[in-house]
């Protein structure tokens, strides 16, 4: 539009004085000063340095234990929640990761138990299970929390399929000894994986979410530690990665110190640290898994915060990562699968 003496300049007479017309009445806008455009750069950097990691991951493998823990949602900018959780995961699957799922339900299962007038005991952190209490956590396990948590990320599309242990026979157990001789009832340990119904789903592009009661001796269901069991199904699916979203940042070389997070270590380290127990508290079965997933041959096991929001973006798509991340060798960088034929990674 052109005027007189006091009329406004054409888009183009603004364009080609070096700005954008702005809205009407408003001066040009130089869009390589405009902090709109900054901050549009800012989320395409973000996007620029995940290409190589999105690259490397894609069509592999990697295994997340969601924790009752890391469930609930806590205050502040950084919280995170079930939605953003859902979303990561979903983020993933659309670029090309094959996602396995292993939820937990601790809390919930303890206060179902209590609606129902029974007290929840534990020895050593683990739930000791009478066939009661295994009605309840079959119930509260397989379904209640995994349907929720399917049903949560479905309403972004057909891409998550529901399952427990049982099922397919993906996870065989066998009662639990207690070394103290302490009767645990009806909780039990891995004996034996079949990944063939994970390696269908995915395959077929789904993400399976798993329920951790897996049926024992005589088809008896058993209550299984789910850390121990998104271990064993790392270990059986040669995964790239084993991820554990708790509601610590990592480990920490002294318990309750959170200047001694410990970043990396090797496996070694991991099982002198088994070997000793000291301070380990209810971290024991998250590292026996990782220890179990490493020996397997997965490349590196991670645990980090699930409290904070988008951690598991910021573990696979960043190059510095959060949280504390074990490998086969000590202190060594996390290591990349080979990049496809006639491909380079920036």
């Amino acid at each position: 539009m052109t005027g007189g003496s006091g009329g406004l300049k054409s888009e183009a007479e603004a364009e080609a004085a070096g700005g954008h017309a702005g809205p009407s009445g408003s001066p040009p806008v130089d869009a390589a000063t405009d902090p709109r455009t900054e901050d549009l750069q800012a989320k395409a950097a973000v996007l620029h340095e995940a290409l190589p990691w999105i690259k490397r991951f894609t069509g592999r493998t990697v295994v997340v234990k969601y924790g009752g823990a890391a469930m609930a949602t806590t205050t502040g900018p950084e919280a995170a929640s079930l939605d953003s959780f859902v979303g990561d995961v979903v983020l993933l699957r659309y670029v090309g990761v094959d996602l396995v799922v292993v939820h937990g339900g601790g809390p919930e299962i303890s206060q179902t138990m209590e609606r129902f007038g029974k007290q929840p005991v534990f020895v050593d952190g683990l739930r000791v299970t009478d066939a009661d209490t295994m009605d309840l956590v079959r119930m509260v396990l397989v379904g209640r929390v995994n349907k929720a948590l399917v049903g949560r990320i479905n309403t972004h599309g057909r891409l998550a399929v529901g399952l427990s242990g049982e099922d397919g026979l993906l996870v065989t157990a066998r009662p639990k000894q207690d070394p103290g001789g302490r009767d645990l009832g009806l909780v039990g340990e891995v004996a034996e994986v079949d990944p063939t119904a994970l390696r269908a789903l995915t395959a077929a592009g789904l993400i399976p979410v798993v329920a951790t009661v897996a049926a024992g001796p005589g088809g008896q269901p058993y209550n299984i530690n789910a850390d121990t069991v998104a271990g064993a199904l790392a270990a059986a699916l040669k995964a790239e990665k084993l991820v554990y979203l708790s509601d610590v940042e990592g480990l920490y070389a002294k318990l309750g110190d959170a200047g001694s997070l410990i970043r990396r270590l090797g496996l070694v380290e991991l099982e002198a640290m088994l070997t000793d127990g000291h301070g380990l508290a209810g971290m024991i079965p998250k590292l026996e898994g990782i220890a179990t997933a490493i020996r397997a041959g997965v490349r590196s096991a991670h645990i980090l915060d699930g409290r904070l929001r988008h951690a598991l973006l910021l573990e696979l798509f960043t190059d510095r990562g959060v949280g504390t991340m074990v490998t086969r060798s000590s202190g060594g960088a996390d290591p990349a699968p080979p990049d496809p034929p006639g491909e380079e990674v920036p």
